[in-house]
């Protein structure tokens, strides 16, 4: 089905949406199900009532197209040490106090849109540029439904992957639509507590979990987590001891885990630093409960960062930050040491692409 363009480039009809009997639209998007007067736009900022349906304002438009580490994201199992093309617009469906892309996710003002590109100029550029991927990212791609999609279809054409970055807020429908066209998501389990998901971030666990569930099984989508640990918040060792069990018992051991550090930031600028012993200490929680391959992130710790034969505990993959040290797979995804698997979507060989990060222009890949 194509984007039904309206009253501009950047403005389209959606989908997922209905009227009330009070003469509302509610947006079924997410599920905060923000319900709109004629002119209002959702918590999100970027879906709004435009002449009694729910339209999407900023299709087109992002705030910034730049070439990363795929493990920036963060993905150490999904086609290790290449380049990715990284976008995101404007707005969130979240409120996170802690929000460490505030700037972009938070913003109310459009002309953070500084660039704009065409679903085919974007798989164009990926291709140009030697991308193996595109990613949906620095806000979350839940919001920009319809573009994400447009610009996945049109990779797909080009075999280009498409990754999704999100916090797996979103109702099953959409969700269902969506991720038909991802391969691979990091999504962020922000936590393992209702309280520290309504208090902080005015969102719910459920629908979290949910999504993590619906990925795991039954999809081919690429799954890893990530949890930014806040000192106090979300970091106990009751915590991590529930939500990593939870994670073996309903998704399996070979979902990655991430644990990464907080920086104060956006409406916690009070709260201290995350400290490394606290993500050495999850770590270590992780894979005593099962968790195969768990990570440290936002901080420089060469174990922490590497990836291991859950086996044999051979160094498979080395890391040092977004650099690669060492590659001890197979061209099968095995380890050369015991010929165990490891878990991923991995090639006969691995990306060279390093630490680099290439801001670019899609203006100069338009047709």
């Amino acid at each position: 089905m194509e984007t039904e363009i309206l009253d501009s480039a950047s403005v389209v009809a959606t989908r997922y949406w209905h009227k009330l009997d009070d003469g509302r639209v509610q947006c079924d998007v997410c599920p905060r199900y923000c319900k709109l007067h004629e002119g209002q736009r959702g918590l999100c900022f970027v879906r709004g009532n435009h002449k009694g349906q729910i339209v999407l304002t900023t299709y087109g438009r992002s705030s910034g197209y730049c070439v990363d580490p795929i493990e920036k994201k963060p993905l150490n199992h999904f086609l290790p040490g290449t380049p990715i093309l990284s976008f995101g617009t404007a707005g969130c469906n979240l409120a996170c106090k802690f929000c460490q892309n505030w700037d972009i996710s938070k913003s109310r003002e459009l002309d953070t849109l500084m660039d704009q590109a065409s679903p085919e100029t974007i798989a164009r550029a990926a291709r140009d540029l030697d991308c193996r991927s595109v990613a949906y990212t620095y806000n979350d791609p839940v919001i920009f439904l319809e573009y994400a999609i447009d610009v996945a279809r049109a990779c797909r054409k080009l075999g280009i992957k498409s990754v999704a970055v999100t916090a797996g807020y979103m109702c099953e429908e959409p969700r269902r639509e969506f991720y038909q066209y991802m391969d691979a998501a990091n999504v962020d389990l922000k936590a393992f507590t209702e309280e520290f998901y309504w208090k902080v971030t005015g969102a719910h666990l459920q629908p979290v979990l949910d999504t993590l569930k619906y990925l795991k099984h039954e999809t081919k989508v690429w799954l890893e987590l990530t949890t930014l640990l806040i000192p106090g918040l979300n970091d106990s060792e009751k915590e991590i001891e529930e939500m990593t069990q939870w994670v073996v018992e309903n998704l399996g051991p070979d979902v990655p885990m991430h644990f990464t550090a907080f920086h104060p930031d956006w409406k916690m600028r009070d709260i201290p630093a995350t400290p490394v012993a606290t993500l050495i200490r999850s770590r270590k929680i992780a894979m005593k409960n099962g968790v195969r391959y768990a990570y440290t992130g936002n901080v420089h710790n060469e174990e922490g960062d590497s990836t291991y034969c859950h086996h044999c505990g051979a160094k498979l993959i080395g890391r040092d930050w977004y650099n690669m040290t060492a590659w001890n797979l197979d061209a099968e995804g095995k380890c050369k040491a015991c010929g165990t698997a490891c878990a991923g979507v991995f090639e006969d060989r691995p990306g060279d692409w390093g630490a680099r990060r290439l801001p670019v222009r899609l203006a100069n890949f338009a047709a």
